[in-house]
């Protein structure tokens, strides 16, 4: 008889999930989704079931790595918020099954999943894509996800500077007061990426707010939200110049309006860099177009059960 299922909420998902330990598990598992090998995973790409009462989305993540045991999905409603809008822009819960007998091993707050694998695999883009030596970190948008980029990016590299940039002067400063290290908070997108080595888009924006005039040659963008293919945070410009990589070739083509609407070739995907497939083009600039994808949330959601059990056996 299957045991009643683990509800495991937001504090303790804050608690249980770290960088170091999440990261590692990401890389194996972007390798393993380039690779293709439906015995090792399927992942397909993400179902949305309009909200247009809300003007939102419902998202469906589900993703099965069968030979490491895990079976999960994500739902994810995801909304075009207007400004000033004290609404949430996102709410997520994973769910973690077990594949054999089909009942729910977890429950779990998607929140904070959320926010740290997509911003731990900006990280990744950047460990792969970004110059050696950079020095300036530009962080255009300052909600849940600007913040995560900002933990993981600052823990993995060195900058001497980071920029954030806000649509409302109170936002970034607000931003800029609520974390430990240093930051500068601009007035202005030009202000923020100018002479930037790695920009850092996490904006609600579904109209280009980065321009290519502005990104110095050989930039890396990690560039995180419009998440619908009539969305844009980046211009064609910026676009057309850049070697673009993402997380899922078809999920970008199907999903990314800075890809679709801008017509530009996608180069590769993280996983062909990890596997050595793909050349990594740190010299020239680079966009890598996040979307997010199920197997990152099953990893995830692996790791916070597995410490949590864990925790829970020793009491």
């Amino acid at each position: 008889m299957a045991t009643p299922p683990a509800i495991i909420w937001k504090d303790a998902v804050e608690r249980l999930l770290r960088y170091r330990e999440l990261i590692p598990r990401l890389e194996v598992a972007l390798g393993k989704f380039s690779r293709r090998d439906s015995a090792e995973l399927i992942q397909p790409v993400r179902t949305t079931v309009p909200l247009q009462k809300y003007n939102g989305f419902l998202g469906l993540m589900p993703a099965y790595m069968e030979n490491d045991g895990v079976l999960s999905t994500k739902f994810v409603c995801f909304y075009k918020r207007e400004d000033g809008s004290t609404l949430p822009a996102t709410q997520a819960t994973v769910v973690l099954l077990d594949p054999e007998y089909g009942n729910v091993k977890a429950v779990m707050d998607g929140e904070v999943i959320t926010d740290m694998r997509t911003a731990a695999v900006s990280a990744i883009s950047a460990k792969l894509l970004m110059r050696p030596g950079a020095e300036v970190l530009a962080i255009l948008g300052t909600g849940r996800q600007a913040l995560s980029h900002y933990n993981v990016f600052t823990e993995m590299f060195s900058f001497k500077e980071v920029r954030v940039w806000s649509r409302t002067k109170e936002k970034a400063e607000r931003f800029r007061d609520s974390v430990s290290g240093p930051v500068t908070a601009c007035v202005s997108v030009e202000e923020a990426v100018r002479g930037a080595d790695a920009i850092v888009t996490v904006t609600r924006c579904t109209e280009p707010v980065l321009f290519g005039q502005w990104v110095k040659a050989g930039a890396h963008v990690a560039a995180v939200g419009a998440c619908r293919p009539n969305w844009r945070e980046l211009d064609d410009v910026l676009m057309k110049e850049a070697v673009v990589y993402a997380d899922s070739r078809e999920g970008a083509m199907a999903e990314s309006g800075d890809i679709v609407l801008s017509g530009a070739e996608v180069f590769a995907e993280l996983g062909d860099v990890i596997n050595g497939t793909k050349p990594a083009h740190r010299e020239k600039t680079t966009v890598f177009k996040s979307l997010g994808m199920g197997v990152q949330d099953a990893v995830s959601a692996k790791l916070v059960f597995d410490q949590w059990k864990a925790g829970h056996s020793q009491l």
